[in-house]
């Protein structure tokens, strides 16, 4: 199976047992930022922008664990930031696992060969590993030279002691897709268990010109799609069609809330309108309707996994072509 059975069973049973009680808006994935602070300075990153004035902020272990137990959601992307700058990373990461979460842990790799031991080695556990291009992209998008030969050297390592790792790369405007097809076959030369891919978003926090408005995203993810029936991705089918111009999804923005140092994001993981004390808050006071493409200018451009994944999650069940196709794709 692409997916890890455990992982598979719990989010089916958490979906179907959300549409047995009829409830309408629940996340899927809570993303959690202990830290905002950072070993790199990414161009395209909004975080260190966004917060710049709060950077050195960190949430206490005790307000991560609420933050896990007061959100349902059955995966903790624990992110930031730089995770592995967290002091307490490695306690709050066998703490999640305790819950019986699943956790996704986004790293850019430069600390993780130090950190793997300390790690528990867990079937609920994925590396999820940034990577961008070959060596003189990666370096040049991270802005630190060797940044490419450290995660190369993190994925061999943490592929040799037994950890489910996967990748994830932002494809840009000015993005080589030959030099992306070559990552992804030396990717899957090394044994990554799978491949993200997403359209980089112009943050509000960001600046620079390098990002895609949403016909240049559908003409280079016709490419991607392609490499999909080559290659080990974990974004969805339905996903990449959506990317491509071929199936129209509307905004999911609650599937992935965010909890940082300064409360609950709203509305999304991209867009900051108000931080709440409380996930229930945020929840009741988010007006919803508000966004999406066509509602908020801010939105227009925006096809990030983030908001669009969990909307896959209610469609699929609208197509039997669907559903055969995510089967399929699931299974291989």
């Amino acid at each position: 199976m692409r997916f890890p059975l455990r992982l598979t069973y719990d989010l089916s049973c958490y979906i179907a047992g959300n549409r047995m009680k009829k409830i309408e808006k629940f996340p899927l994935v809570l993303m959690l930022e202990p830290t905002h602070l950072c070993n790199l300075a990414c161009s395209g990153c909004g975080r260190i922008r966004e917060y710049a004035d709060t950077i050195e902020k960190m949430m206490s272990l005790e307000e991560c664990l609420h933050s896990v137990d007061e959100c349902p959601a059955p995966i903790v992307t624990i992110t930031g930031g730089e995770p592995l700058l967290y002091p307490q990373i490695t306690e709050l990461v066998a703490e999640v696992l305790a819950r019986g979460k699943h956790i996704q842990f986004c790293t850019n790799a430069i600390l993780l060969q130090e950190y793997l031991p300390k790690l528990p080695l867990h079937p609920n556990l994925t590396l999820n590993i940034h990577l961008d291009g070959l060596e003189e992209t990666h370096d040049r998008i991270l802005e630190r030279k060797g940044a490419f030969k450290s995660v190369i050297e993190a994925i061999i390592e943490a592929k040799r002691l037994g950890f489910r790792v996967c990748t994830n790369t932002t494809i840009f405007r000015n993005t080589d897709l030959i030099e992306i097809e070559m990552l992804f076959s030396k990717l899957t030369d090394l044994g990554v268990d799978g491949i993200l891919v997403a359209p980089g978003f112009d943050y509000e926090a960001v600046g620079e010109e390098i990002f895609l408005v949403r016909k240049d995203i559908e003409r280079k993810f016709r490419e991607v799609f392609e490499m999909s029936q080559r290659f080990r991705f974990w974004s969805t089918p339905m996903y990449l069609r959506f990317l491509k111009g071929e199936k129209a999804l509307q905004c999911t923005p609650w599937g992935n809330p965010t909890r940082n140092p300064l409360g609950w994001k709203a509305p999304c993981y991209l867009i900051t309108d108000a931080h709440y004390p409380t996930f229930a808050e945020m929840m009741e006071k988010t007006d919803w309707s508000r966004y999406g493409v066509g509602r908020d200018d801010r939105c227009a451009q925006c096809m990030m996994h983030c908001g669009f994944e969990p909307t896959v999650v209610g469609e699929i069940a609208k197509s039997w072509k669907d559903v055969v196709e995510m089967a399929v794709w699931n299974l291989t």
